[in-house]
């Protein structure tokens, strides 16, 4: 796993499969963006097979079957979608392109599992929607920097056994590191193809939010973008932020930018806090910034017990992926509610839509 690049972020953690092999086969198609292999990675630990493989660039198809050696390529889209031993489809497409491959992979009799931005307009929400309803297939997400961060794994257990009591305030930052712009493809700063940096990396802080909350339903109080030194690039958004009200009451501000610099060890300062009415917890996920420890996954909670410190790298697992391939299996939804995938890509669309762009009054 790239540490300096979160493009390329795909954890590896124990095998803990709950199927046996070939029992559970899936297939990727359209590799636009690294994140496929943490998707991969973390169905193949849960026991999943990985069948086929499809894009239409050969250098990438190359470079996936050297990390799964014993994947086989398929000539077409449609050669993955017409075999019936896949049960799961997933894909890391341009961001705008997403939905319409979900769409036809549910329309095939398969689920779908998508890299996060799911979609990039309320139209293919809606169709999105209506071909679930249709078809009764999921239209999974992988909102990563939860599902497959074990310190916000962690974080999830401690208020679910009621540690901080009630969560009313999520504060979330999800800092990047661009890099050489070059070294991108085009699509990443046409913003009608990514969507946007509240729609793209907005959407794991968006999601956090929900699920540490518990929210249902929420709304969109404020949202704010700009480009401040991308020029080069007027399509990128280089920051943004937003407040998010839930239904209950629950509120979150959060930050997203592509400024991380070049001295910080990893992609990204990623952290939450998360407060509660009994407490709170910070999550740091990927460095504990200025000790040069090279560790990850610090969790710091703090309630009438006091304060307490846990290093949980290698200790928690990434149980969704286990979970997803019982979900399919049993059509249940205990790794995530397909009205919560759906209510965290609904509203990383609307701060996006809405978002006052404050680089055109920045000089």
């Amino acid at each position: 796993m790239s540490k300096q690049d979160g493009m390329n972020y795909a954890p590896k953690g124990k095998p803990s499969p709950v199927v046996k092999d070939g029992e559970f086969c899936i297939a990727a198609i359209a590799l636009n963006h690294g994140h496929i292999y943490g998707m991969c990675n973390g169905l193949i630990e849960a026991g999943a097979t990985l069948k086929w493989v499809y894009d239409d660039d050969e250098k990438r198809v190359e470079n996936f079957v050297k990390t799964y050696p014993g994947v086989k390529v398929a000539k077409s889209e449609k050669e993955i979608l017409d075999d019936p031993e896949v049960k799961l489809v997933c894909s890391a497409a341009v961001t705008s392109e997403r939905c319409p491959l979900g769409i036809r992979a549910m329309k095939a009799g398969k689920d779908y599992f998508t890299d996060k931005a799911p979609l990039t307009t309320l139209e293919q929400l809606e169709e999105a929607k209506k071909t679930v309803a249709e078809t009764g297939k999921k239209y999974m997400v992988y909102y990563s920097e939860r599902i497959h961060v074990e310190s916000a794994v962690y974080a999830g257990q401690l208020i679910e056994r009621g540690l901080i009591g009630k969560p009313v305030h999520v504060d979330g930052f999800g800092p990047h590191r661009i890099g050489d712009p070059k070294g991108r493809p085009d699509w990443f700063f046409e913003k009608e193809k990514y969507g946007g940096i509240l729609c793209d990396i907005g959407s794991h802080q968006i999601e956090q939010f929900l699920f540490f909350c518990g929210e249902e339903n929420a709304h969109v109080a404020y949202s704010e973008v700009a480009n401040y030194n991308h020029p080069d690039h007027p399509g990128l958004d280089d920051y943004g932020d937003a407040i998010i009200v839930g239904d209950n009451g629950a509120t979150q501000h959060f930050r997203v930018d592509w400024f991380t610099p070049d001295g910080l060890s990893t992609w990204g300062d990623g952290r939450t806090f998360i407060i509660g009415t009994d407490g709170y917890i910070e999550i740091r996920k990927y460095v504990n910034v200025g000790t040069n420890d090279g560790t990850t996954d610090h969790v710091f909670l703090v309630n009438k017990d006091g304060e307490q410190h846990f290093e949980v790298a290698g200790k928690v697992g990434y149980p969704f992926f286990g979970q997803l391939i019982l979900d399919c299996i049993n059509r249940t939804e205990n790794a995530m509610t397909q009205a919560h995938a759906f209510k965290a890509a609904e509203l990383c669309v609307r701060a996006q839509m809405q978002a006052v762009d404050l680089s055109r009054r920045y000089k």
